[in-house]
Formats: C-alpha cells, structure tokens, sequence
C-alpha cells in the first residue's frame, strides 16, 4: 500500500445468497484508492450499490471476494473484535436517518463512541462539549435528542462521528433529510472539517450538485465504477 493511501481496494465483489438460485452480485470487480486528507463523493441511483459499498468501507461488513486495505490493515485478516475496534477508532459514520439514541441528550450522544473506546469520564464529557461547539451546537448539548431538529440532530451526529478523531468520515446521503438552507450548513461542516482537519471524506450522494464539491468524483451504476471525474 503506497504512502498516503488510506483507502485501497482491489477487485471487490460483494453477493448474497451465495450459492442459491437467487444469488445477488451487488459490486462486481471495485477498485478504488482514496488518498489520506482527500474529500471524494461516490455518486449513484439507488440500487447502484452504494450503500453496500459504504458498509465494506467502513468495516460494517466484508467483501466476497478482492483485497481490501483500510488505513495500512487488511479487513479480510482481522477477526470481529479487531474490526469492531477499527471502525470504532478509524472511522466516523454520518447518516441520512441520523442514528442518535433517543431519550438522550445531544452531550451523551457524542460521548458514546469514546465510552465504547474506554476513554475517562471527565475527559469524554470535556471533548463531547468541545466538538458540540464545533459545530455551533454548544448551546443544545443538553437538549435530548427528540428536542431537536433535523439540521441540529445531524450536527450532533457529525460532532459523534468525530468524538474518537477518525482518519475517515463516512457520510451516506447526509443532508438527505434536510431542507435546502439547513444542508447547506452541514455541508459547510464538512468542508471545514476537510480544510482545517484534514480530514478524509467520503460522500455517498445520490446528488449531483452535492458530488460537484468534492474534489474526485466516482461514479456508481450496477455494482461498478463507470467512471472518476475532477469535482471543485
């Protein structure tokens, strides 16, 4: 694996039901290479595989067949435990539906990667307030969940995906759920986490005017690559 790549992928085939009449081929033959600090979009109709694509990224699940190599580490070698730990450390998730646990406050939300991580009390609840902060939502952070809007529930969820400083942040359709002006914002979150983070992005949309931000755009149709193109 070159210096500087964080994410690559060779020949990566994902099917289900395997060996049954029905048998599924999701991705056929993916090859892909993200760069350490690149903001990347992988655009795609739905049923293009993008979500499956998204799990085997993210060590949400593994591929079929081909190589993959997160960060230096070949997910097909490692057992469970050891994945649960890469995901938990390497990479953080934004999604569409948010995913925050209801009946808590924005603050215990974003701590709860870094109590899975084992990290102090005192020092999770001082860094979950410095990440709300980030991203102007300091003054909600004891706000529950279910209080909160769609554009403030889905900052809270980027503040959580940052809460163990992951090398990656995956965001599946995040501003999906969202009004125009409210996606806007979260947008303009990502970005700044890319430019005064350095953070490695990549944005699973089926938009293409949000793909159009990113810097490297790859197209997703039937389970394969049809094409990379220069974004902004």
């Amino acid at each position: 694996m070159e210096k500087g790549t964080i994410i690559q992928m060779n020949n990566i085939t994902k099917r289900f039901f395997i060996g049954c009449p029905n048998e599924l081929e999701v991705l056929k033959s993916i090859d892909l290479k993200v760069h350490t600090g690149e903001f990347i979009s992988i655009v795609g109709a739905s049923g293009s595989g993008k979500s499956t694509l998204m799990n085997i990224i993210g060590a949400l699940d593994r591929p079929t067949e081909g190589e993959y190599l997160l960060d230096g580490v070949d997910i097909n070698s490692v057992d469970d435990n050891k994945l649960s730990s890469i995901r938990n450390s390497k990479v953080g998730f934004v999604f569409q539906t948010f995913n925050l646990v209801p009946r808590t406050t924005a603050l215990k939300n974003v701590e709860l990667p870094m109590l899975y991580a084992g990290m102090p009390r005192s020092k999770r609840m001082q860094h979950a307030k410095e990440l709300l902060e980030l991203v102007e939502m300091g003054d909600r952070m004891n706000h529950m969940s279910s209080e909160l809007s769609g554009g403030e529930k889905q900052r809270v969820a980027i503040a959580r995906a940052m809460a163990n400083n992951p090398a990656i942040i995956l965001a599946d359709e995040p501003t999906g759920a969202l009004d125009s002006v409210t996606g806007r914002l979260v947008m303009d979150i990502f970005h700044s986490l890319h430019r005064e983070k350095g953070k490695t992005i990549l944005l699973i949309t089926h938009s293409n005017e949000l793909a159009e931000e990113t810097e490297r755009i790859v197209t997703l149709k039937d389970g394969q690559i049809i094409g990379e193109r220069k974004g902004a």
